[in-house]
């Protein structure tokens, strides 16, 4: 699947539109405007929250929380490296995601069991903030975005320190 992540050009807080691969809306990313952190809902574009985002604050590295009915899912961390950046996507069981790649350049691949499940790319003809993301068939596609949209929390955060 392929979706594609659009940042609000004007607005109070962190807000996304993503669009499917035919353009047509089908998420909508809820930032607050006045908080300490990043606090993000994830939701169908009908209103209903499939995840809750939460910046954890005072962590050596950035570290965000992703809850799905109240209940704490997945972490998503950036990792310590000299040169590098690397992302981690901490879900349920052993299958987590490793995220590596030209973050500056949102060329990045979501790496699991030593394969490739989704890439992000940038589109480079918008005036906004766009980038698209692919998604293997049969994997947590919520989960996936979510991670996107943190890494471009984190990446704008460093932007502006």
């Amino acid at each position: 699947m392929r979706y594609n992540i659009k940042e609000k050009f004007w607005g109070w807080g962190d807000d996304f539109h993503i669009l499917d691969g035919e353009g047509r809306p089908v998420f909508f990313v809820d930032g607050e405007a006045f908080s300490w952190g990043s606090k993000l809902s994830f939701q169908t574009m009908d209103g209903k929250e499939l995840a809750f985002i939460d910046q954890k604050l005072l962590t050596l590295m950035p570290k965000f929380e992703v809850y799905r009915n109240g209940r704490l899912f997945a972490e998503i961390v950036k990792e310590f490296s000299w040169f590098r950046k690397e992302f981690t996507l901490d879900v349920p069981g052993p299958n987590d995601y490793s995220i590596k790649g030209s973050f500056w350049d949102y060329d990045y691949e979501f790496i699991r069991q030593d394969r490739m499940v989704a890439r992000v790319s940038r589109a480079v003809w918008s005036w906004t903030h766009c980038y698209g993301v692919e998604i293997e068939d049969g994997e947590d596609d919520v989960s996936i975005l979510c991670a996107a949209i943190v890494i471009d929390q984190v990446l704008h955060d460093e932007k502006n320190d």
